[in-house]
């Protein structure tokens, strides 16, 4: 089993709210020049899950479950940095307001720009929530270390989650992590440049179709853990050849030039110190039970 620093992590309370969908304009213009009604981000999907497709929804940006803030008005707050930085995949999180107060969910990731906590929530839960119910999180993870292995650098991850996703101890201070799929980091988008991985997410290009069949990106799902292969996460986003990061799928493919399926960082090695191998089954629905796959 990898050892990690987890005894001397911090569990801290953040807290936030169901949030409103968000719109800017009734309109959006799509990469290929065609104006669209289509939702967005926020608010409680209830048809969308982690499990599901990323591609072949009528929307762009769409956040699986349950979408949370602390401040729609100042999402730059320090609050809201807070909330979106130190909520780690996997936390637990419990409703604490409302007619659904005292069920809890978990957790599947950060939406940057928005700066968004998504949560995944059984389907009674969402039929109970309401916009602007309250919801606390135990945020745990960030700070997470991997011992033996100096040269990855671990981000947003609950140690729980980490321990489900059947990564191998590999030979020359390497690990092998379980992916749905490899993505080359020509293809990484809105996001890029970004000073921290801490918070937010960066987004697969999908304008070039033939790329999208190339690589399978339409068969990604929500939750699905991928490689980005030459993307060093490590001080933020960028370009390295022979650096890899991994990362989960957070929200869904998107219309607009320069976006698509947003991935949040979960570990990254500017050493190439992370290999990885394809498996379809490498999705947190499967790893903790939610999403599609809650009995």
């Amino acid at each position: 089993m990898l050892r990690t620093n987890k005894d001397r992590l911090v569990m801290i309370s953040v807290q936030g709210r169901v949030s409103y969908p968000v719109r800017r304009s009734a309109y959006t213009v799509t990469y290929d020049g065609q104006p669209v009604v289509v939702p967005g981000v926020g608010g409680i999907t209830y048809n969308i899950k982690v499990g599901d497709k990323a591609f072949g929804w009528e929307a762009d940006h769409v956040e699986p479950g349950v979408s949370t803030v602390v401040n729609e008005e100042k999402r730059d707050a320090p609050p809201n940095y807070a909330y979106n930085t130190l909520a780690c995949v996997g936390n637990q999180a419990r409703v604490i307001s409302g007619d659904a107060k005292g069920a809890t969910g978990i957790v599947t990731g950060h939406h940057g720009g928005i700066e968004h906590v998504l949560i995944d929530f059984d389907l009674e839960t969402l039929e109970k929530l309401c916009i602007e119910d309250k919801i606390l999180i135990k945020a745990y993870g960030q700070g997470l270390k991997l011992l033996d292995y100096p040269e990855i650098k671990v981000f947003n991850l609950d140690p729980l989650l980490l321990e489900k996703m059947n990564i191998k101890e590999m030979n020359n201070d390497t690990i092998e992590v379980p992916v749905a799929c490899e993505i080359p980091a020509k293809l990484m988008g809105s996001g890029l440049g970004s000073a921290s991985v801490a918070s937010g997410d960066y987004d697969i290009t999908t304008a070039d179709k033939k790329m999208v069949e190339k690589y399978k990106l339409d068969q990604l799902k929500f939750g699905d853990i991928v490689a980005i292969s030459d993307a060093d996460n490590s001080y933020g986003r960028s370009y390295k050849e022979g650096a890899v990061s991994i990362g989960i799928v957070v929200h869904s493919d998107c219309v607009i030039a320069g976006h698509g399926p947003g991935v949040a960082t979960l570990l990254t090695s500017t050493a190439g110190k992370i290999k990885f191998h394809i498996d379809t089954d490498a999705n947190i629905a499967n790893y903790l039970n939610i999403g599609t796959k809650r009995k």
